[in-house]
């Protein structure tokens, strides 16, 4: 017998917030939440996302037995942006079992009619920079700490439900060279000078995001707003990615480009993989998490690209290199084996296309799904 619970206590929330490790024990390639994170995620006092998103979370139990979870967001700001009436679904898991699968896509779908919505789409989160996309090629690759793994028979529950693809991601194993590329560094001192651009990287991490932080946003909203799923940042979300991402940077892997007046105009930044020591702490910061963490931080062997952005403006103008070489020289100095991309929309083949100067490898494939809620109506 399959049944499902609304989460509603601060119990209900940490079963939530556990389940996964419960399910993934001893998968090598599993990276969890930080468990303080998620937990605040749930909580609308901590979480600025529930400014502009409605969220109901299930449980499933089989004879009495924890056997799956889901999330069902609907982000109001990026329904208002797009015209649509979507609810997202996240944080799905769940045993290889269709009957508990179904009942949780059904216990969120209900919910969303009555709340007037027409599509349920998903894996999604809060906003770009929750963890998004069901893996589908790479289950023998270790996530990044901004992604989630999940099993393979994780598509045939999803498809099995009606589910049909919207949209794939792929992901890129970039391999540092061994020596900076001349011919990158030549073009990228001829567009600073042709363009009265200029690399500004931080001495002090804390003056640099104070200076530019209002820029960053700027500049990563002009970047990103057409793409699939993405959401403008209200004013305290800034405030919450600022305070969360400020402890894992590390400044040798920032970099800006500012115009002749100043202003930042495109940046880049790389996160150190913190995949092995959250894995090792299962997500927890104490005893020992915090030190595995700040460990990595301070001396990665490999890098997570965050994110790469340039003002609509100075698109194909070539910036990107003036980034590009800067990181490569970042990587080769702190002697960084591999970078991982993370996600890129599949069509992107602009930005794809940029990681010819690696040696790399395509290694991960990730998808968004989606069903109509009502049959009648069409997509």
């Amino acid at each position: 017998m399959i049944e499902i619970k609304e989460v509603i206590s601060k119990n209900d929330i940490k079963k939530f917030v556990d389940f996964p490790h419960k399910l993934y024990k001893g998968n090598p390639h599993f990276v969890p939440f930080l468990n303080v994170d998620e937990i605040n995620k749930f909580d609308s006092k901590k979480n600025e996302s529930f400014d502009d998103c409605l969220v109901k979370c299930f449980l499933a139990y089989k004879d009495g037995e924890l056997v799956g979870r889901i999330a069902g967001i609907i982000q109001k700001a990026y329904n208002e942006k797009s015209n649509q009436k979507r609810v997202r679904f996240s944080r799905f898991d769940s045993i290889n079992d269709t009957d508990v699968s179904s009942a949780l896509f059904s216990a969120v779908e209900n919910w969303a009619r009555k709340e007037g919505m027409e599509v349920i789409h998903g894996p999604m989160g809060y906003n770009d920079l929750d963890r998004e996309g069901l893996l589908i090629e790479g289950f023998d690759q270790m996530s990044t700490f901004e992604e989630q793994y999940n099993f393979p028979y994780y598509a045939d529950l999803i498809e099995n439900y009606g589910f049909k693809k919207e949209v794939d991601w792929v992901e890129f194993r970039l391999f540092a060279p061994k020596e900076t590329n001349e011919r990158i560094e030549r073009i990228a001192d001829a567009v600073a000078k042709r363009y009265n651009l200029k690399l500004v990287v931080p001495t002090s991490l804390k003056s640099f995001i104070k200076k530019y932080k209002e820029d960053f946003f700027e500049t990563l909203d002009a970047a990103y707003s057409d793409l699939y799923g993405v959401v403008p940042f209200n004013d305290k979300m800034k405030e919450a990615v600022i305070s969360q991402f400020s402890l894992i940077l590390n400044k040798n892997f920032i970099v800006g480009v500012t115009n002749e007046e100043g202003k930042l105009i495109a940046f880049g930044l790389a996160f150190p993989s913190l995949s092995e020591s959250v894995n090792k702490s299962k997500g927890k910061l104490l005893p020992f998490g915090i030190f595995r963490i700040l460990k990595q931080i301070k001396t990665p062997n490999s890098i997570d690209l965050g994110l790469i952005a340039i003002r609509p403006e100075y698109q194909n103008r070539g910036v990107n290199t003036m980034i590009l070489s800067y990181l490569i020289k970042g990587m080769i100095d702190h002697g960084i084996e591999y970078a991982e991309t993370n996600l890129m929309l599949e069509y992107n083949t602009r930005i794809q296309n940029q990681w010819d100067i690696f040696d790399y490898i395509q290694h991960k494939r990730r998808r968004s799904y989606y069903k109509l809620i009502n049959d009648e109506k069409k997509a």
